[in-house]
């Protein structure tokens, strides 16, 4: 009798063992419901639209240039395998990416997330440099999702882009989508709120990565870096004597880029250094802490 049970619960181990194998889904099912983005804000959007419907990967790691940043193949295997990728546009690095899956994969879908986009406005921006190629840009400055009116462009190119992809779901993606809205739309008073509050109406960074963001509050962004280089000694000196004139006390710090020099303002106008991070996964987040900088309140 001991044998017959120790037999019976042996076939019902071996049973249940089948039908959870039976229920696991196939890697190339898995793969055909997973979306790519770029960076991380921009799967912060995506899985707000998409919910449980796709699985998103990013191909930037964290702590990764997107100006500069080298790909492994199992990231250029991912991206081949996925549904869609999502780009964040103006980077020269996302062209490469593209062209290389084509090859292997004509039929590869690209939603550019940039498209009806305008490109910022240099009144907004100083000591910028024209020649953007040193950082891979293709364009205009590629971080569009600083602004708000820009993320909401970005939020409808993906909702669009859902759509094509998988009609089926649209009611959850609407849903989504205006529930991403009101989430941007919160976002933005709160930037106001503290800006109200700020001293100054403009800031030092030393790569000019807020330059949707500059122009969209009316800021004044005034950069480190000359034409994609360090700045000489007399540049350095040229930007701390407006920054004191214009009682400038906020520098931000991108650890992407030198941080030396923008230690070295800071400390010279009796500011505070401020570190940010743009491409945070947490957009909201991100975006208020720069506004909270800017009020002396970080």
């Amino acid at each position: 009798m001991k044998h017959r049970h120790t037999y019976i619960a042996l076939c019902l181990g071996i049973l249940t063992l089948a039908l959870l194998q039976g229920c696991k889904p196939s890697t190339k099912a898995e793969d055909s419901k997973m979306l790519m983005v770029t960076i991380e804000p921009q799967k912060y959007f995506l899985e707000a639209l998409v919910g449980n419907h796709f699985k998103v990967e990013c191909i930037i790691s964290p702590g990764m240039n997107p100006e500069s940043a080298d790909f492994t193949p199992s990231q250029m295997m991912n991206l081949d395998k996925s549904t869609a990728y999502f780009k964040v546009g103006y980077l020269g690095i996302e062209n490469s990416l593209i062209n290389k899956v084509a090859v292997s994969n004509p039929a590869f879908k690209v939603i550019d997330c940039s498209d009806g986009i305008e490109s910022t406005c240099e009144d907004h921006n100083h000591h910028e440099g024209h020649d953007h190629s040193h950082h891979g840009h293709v364009g205009g400055d590629p971080h569009t999702w600083s602004s708000v009116v820009s993320a909401k462009i970005i939020a409808e190119n993906m909702y669009k882009g859902l759509i094509e992809i998988d009609r089926v779901n649209e009611a959850d993606y609407k849903s989504n989508y205006d529930k991403l809205l009101s989430e941007i739309d919160k976002t933005d008073s709160i930037i106001k709120s503290y800006l109200e509050k700020a001293p100054s109406k403009a800031f030092i960074i030393y790569h000019p990565a807020l330059s949707y963001f500059a122009q969209e509050y009316e800021l004044t962004q005034y950069s480190i870096e000359h034409e994609g280089k360090n700045p000489s000694p007399a540049q350095l000196k040229e930007l701390i004597d407006k920054a004191k004139a214009e009682g400038i006390k906020v520098v931000f710090i991108q650890k992407e880029f030198d941080t030396k020099n923008a230690e070295t303002v800071a400390e010279a106008i009796g500011g505070k250094a401020i570190p940010i991070n743009l491409l945070s996964y947490n957009w909201s987040e991100e975006m208020i802490k720069i506004a909270r900088a800017m009020a002396l309140e970080d």
